[in-house]
């Protein structure tokens, strides 16, 4: 969080003179602490399920989804047993905060259910965990839309396969 917000009070601590400069970085963490709920900076600053699978692996489901209008990308991958249930998930996000601990929720929730489970898994439900506000609404959406990507993505591969 705080490196999120260092380029922020640098600037600003950059423009003023005095004591006011010493206070002004408490001040953007106070802020910041109040733009997120505790649960994004729980996401946020300890991630669950980071890294990647082989998306050669069979048994791997990748879904990347991007959204344009602020750039976050965000790849969610799923490892399923042939049951068709999600044993493992990761994911990598290049993103805001909330789009992280989106990511990381998604990956969380879908682990132990089988793929028509997660297909239930809406963005209203993780806005909802984590949240967020209107205006960061589009990172769940991501979430949602990397989860169905990842199931369509292993779904066609096991298809092939048969």
């Amino acid at each position: 969080m705080q490196a999120l917000l260092a380029p922020l009070a640098s600037a600003a601590v950059a423009s003023t003179s005095g004591t006011a400069s010493a206070v002004l970085p408490l001040l953007a963490q106070q802020l910041g602490r109040r733009l997120y709920h505790k649960n994004v900076v729980e996401h946020y600053e300890r991630p669950r399920n980071v890294g990647s699978f082989d998306k050669g692996d069979p048994d791997v489901g990748t879904g990347l989804v991007g959204a344009p209008a602020c750039g976050d990308v965000m790849k969610l991958q799923i490892k399923v047993d042939d049951l068709g249930n999600i044993v493992d998930a990761r994911f990598k996000t290049f993103g805001c905060g909330s789009a992280i601990a989106s990511s990381s929720v998604a990956t969380e929730w879908v682990k132990g259910k089988s793929l028509d489970e997660v297909l239930k898994i809406k963005n209203s439900d993780i806005a909802k965990h984590l949240s967020l506000p209107p205006v960061k609404l589009h990172c769940s959406m991501l979430a949602e839309d990397a989860i169905k990507a990842a199931v369509k993505d292993i779904q066609a591969k096991r298809a092939a396969k048969a």
